[in-house]
């Protein structure tokens, strides 16, 4: 099994294909040593996020260990995330800077 898919963070519940995915295809990404496995559900396009486990309307959608946005919609497990579905999250830049 190749990878043809990239988790930044242990904690992110997205994970960024490598390459355009079809539908059907099983995506392979690594979580430290161990290699994991999840169908696209739809076509994702090369660079674009595939959701990890189902993000509920108004659930935190994560990478690098961040909130990177706030889904719009529930979106099952082996689909695409993208502008579409979530929306970015204010961020309090200022209080991150301690």
């Amino acid at each position: 099994m190749k990878v043809n898919a990239l988790l930044m963070d242990e904690n992110d519940n997205v994970a960024t294909c490598i390459r355009k995915i079809e539908t059907g295809e099983a995506v392979h990404y690594r979580l430290g040593e161990e290699l994991f496995t999840i169908l696209a559900m739809e076509e994702i396009p090369y660079c674009h996020k595939i959701s990890l486990a189902d993000i509920k309307k108004g659930g935190a959608v994560m990478k690098y260990g961040e909130i990177i946005g706030e889904a719009q919609q529930d979106i099952p497990a082996g689909h695409w995330v993208s502008h579409r579905n979530i929306s970015s999250v204010p961020r309090d830049y200022e209080s991150e800077l301690l």
